[in-house]
């Protein structure tokens, strides 16, 4: 692999071997930095992930008055001096959240219920992520909030007051607008509660119990009760991204001579539908060394060249599973029959279409994969042959590229490749040093 920052050329190595740490898990990042900002005294958190987006939450948080202290002997430490929950002070100018979703969606949930005015923003890609689905639940709340085109898209105005607590079914399974909505519910009268048709990922509710908040999850059903003591700072530890592992358990399942192992990786069952559905393919994947970190199952996970077969993905999978489906395309260009991916319409008002991008940029390397509405059809078991793909500045779908460009037959070139550095800025050294030639 050479070439500028902007293009990467990959050839399929020989060999695939080796232990990777991947970086801290971003959701659970977010919250932490979140939560722990919310509550009064220091905390820190190690192994931070180092992407972009959880740089946008610290800068935001820094604009309404909460200070960050980096441990410059250790890449990853953060010591949070927390504000509580009446510590914020209105920023001086718009709050960018850049390309996070997590960012804008969680911190207006927290910023509704502050007795000031805020306005968020991000870059061209996140002012075209649907801001209604958030909006409407706060509002039911009493929150004065408003978006541009209707209330459908950011920048979002902000002008916080006292919000009660309110029933809401959330209509797509989804973690940002339940974690939004349970922030506004921490300072809200009366209680609130949440019912999801699905489960999503649930890194919300495990910080807040153990920060001290009185919240029930029983299947589907959440119940937060309004905060009576301010929340505890705690220290966390945070878990590799099991997002970010998935590109090298697919790497290591389809490659013909691969034997792999990410050490101290979130299992949470909640994000484990790659896990899932490799397993379900065939794949050669073992769990060792389960343990709890925090409130968090965390595990290494094992995987070896293996071979894979076709299966269906259908909603019963899909929230756990909807940020690794371009890799696990992927792993379905190698399988054995054809995989059908369903139920996942969501995954078209991501950084990119990714059901359109990735069909796209995956037939550019022979794949034969048909569209559907809300996924799409592999036919696997047809060699790949590299090219030049593009990433269309998507930091998923450049990874995904990447995988796909180590069993493709010649060199794939992808464009735009640094965009990778949103969740994984090591990502193309890693692959580096995986790889035997």
């Amino acid at each position: 692999m050479a070439g500028k920052a902007l293009l990467r050329r990959i050839a399929p190595p020989k060999q695939l071997a080796g232990e990777v740490t991947v970086p801290g898990d971003k959701s659970i990042s977010h919250r932490a930095i979140i939560l722990n900002s919310l509550a009064p005294g220091s905390s820190e958190i190690s192994n931070l992930s180092p992407g972009r987006d959880c740089l946008s939450t610290i800068d935001c948080l820094k604009a309404l008055g909460v200070r960050f202290k980096r441990q410059e002997d250790r890449p990853g430490a953060l010591v949070i001096h927390g504000v509580g929950s009446t510590g914020l002070t209105e920023a001086n100018n718009i709050l960018n959240a850049k390309n996070s979703a997590t960012t804008m969606r969680l911190l207006s949930g927290v910023l509704v219920t502050q007795p000031f005015l805020s306005i968020l923003t991000g870059d061209i890609s996140l002012r075209s992520r649907p801001m209604k689905r958030l909006i409407e639940p706060l509002r039911l709340m009493g929150a004065e909030i408003y978006g541009r085109s209707e209330d459908s898209f950011a920048p979002l105005v902000i002008r916080g007051k006292k919000l009660h607590g309110l029933t809401y079914c959330l209509p797509v399974p989804s973690a940002q607008l339940k974690s939004a909505i349970l922030l506004a519910g921490l300072f809200a009268k009366g209680d609130t509660t949440i019912e999801q048709s699905q489960l999503s990922r649930d890194h919300t509710e495990r910080l807040l119990k153990r920060m001290g908040a009185k919240l029930e999850s029983v299947n589907a059903h959440t119940s937060l009760t309004p905060l009576t003591a301010p929340l505890i700072a705690v220290d966390v530890q945070v878990p590799g991204d099991i997002s970010s592992a998935a590109y090298w358990l697919v790497a290591g399942a389809i490659h013909p001579d691969a034997r792999i192992k990410i050490v101290n990786c979130g299992i949470n069952p909640t994000r484990t539908g790659i896990i899932d559905a490799l397993s379900a393919m065939g794949a050669k994947l073992k769990l060792v060394n389960q343990h709890l970190e925090g409130n968090e199952p965390v595990a290494d996970i094992c995987i070896e060249s293996s071979q894979l077969k076709a299966i269906e993905v259908n909603r019963e999978v899909i929230p756990r599973l909807i940020d690794e489906i371009p890799v696990l395309a992927v792993a379905a260009c190698a399988a054995k029959g054809n995989t059908i991916i369903r139920d996942a319409s969501e995954l078209r008002i991501k950084e990119s279409d990714r059901i359109m991008t990735t069909i796209r940029e995956l037939s550019r390397l022979g794949a034969r994969i048909e569209e559907l509405p809300d996924g799409m059809i592999i036919h696997g078991g047809k060699p790949l042959l590299g090219t030049e793909v593009k990433s269309h500045s998507d930091h998923r779908l450049a990874m995904s590229l990447a995988i796909a460009g180590i069993v493709a037959e010649g060199e794939t070139i992808i464009h735009n490749a640094q965009v990778t550095e949103i969740s994984y800025p090591a990502f193309w050294e890693e692959l580096g040093r995986l790889a035997r030639y």
